[in-house]
């Protein structure tokens, strides 16, 4: 499971690309508001054999400007560099309470499991398959950075959550559904704001008090 991100014209002829496929789609719907190009976002599941489901995921969205990937001369993926940060990955992550990893860009993510056990059909779906609380700061010039990402909620978790972004000028952009048969219902917050980053971890930190998240670092030890 996971999502393509789609130019609005782009949606339809993927989604046929999907089911062709044997794909299934189980959301469409914004990240971020006020954005250009306008994208949108389309979430899609399958099972099976596995390299049968990267053969449908590959092709799935030729409808679609998606780039799928660079490979090198002898026709294995091209190496990256490891990726380094202007932001201090250790002040945020004392602030929130959980590790953070840097990715390309500067990026510092963060990656918030629940503490329920959460079924689709037969299958324990794990944190690193999407289903879990997504923070992402992204430096920018003057050493602010950029949030943005999404809160994994049930349902009574949604307005405390949204309440709690609102009180810090965290800017609310969508709410919406990932899955269709997850058990137990859960409900995604998308959020963005730009401020000084400790500031900001600070909003986030108030927000994810108000969920049921797994324990994190607290600050003291090993990592």
């Amino acid at each position: 499971m996971g999502d393509l991100v789609l130019l609005d014209a782009e949606l339809n002829g993927v989604m046929s690309g999907l089911f062709a496929a044997g794909l299934e789609t189980t959301g469409i719907h914004n990240h971020l508001n006020e954005i250009e190009p306008h994208v949108m976002y389309m979430r899609y599941m399958g099972s099976g054999d596995a390299v049968a489901l990267a053969e449908s995921i590959r092709s799935a969205p030729k409808a679609s400007g998606t780039p799928l990937g660079q490979t090198s001369a002898s026709g294995t993926p091209q190496a990256t560099a490891t990726p380094t940060t202007e932001l201090d990955v250790a002040a945020l992550e004392e602030i929130l309470g959980y590790s953070g990893r840097v990715a390309n860009g500067g990026i510092v993510g963060f990656s918030i499991g629940r503490t329920e056990t959460i079924m689709e059909g037969n299958v324990e779906l794990l944190p690193s398959m999407g289903v879990a609380t997504a923070i992402n700061f992204q430096p920018v010039e003057g050493g602010q950075a950029a949030i943005t990402c999404d809160f994994l909620m049930l349902a009574n978790e949604v307005n405390p959550v949204a309440g709690a972004l609102r009180g810090h000028e965290i800017d609310v952009h969508a709410l919406h559904n990932h899955h269709l048969m997850e058990e137990p219902r859960y409900l995604y917050l998308h959020f963005f704001a730009f401020d000084d980053p400790a500031t900001l971890a600070q909003g986030l930190r108030g927000a994810l008090d108000q969920t049921n998240s797994a324990q994190g670092w607290t600050g003291h030890g090993p990592r």
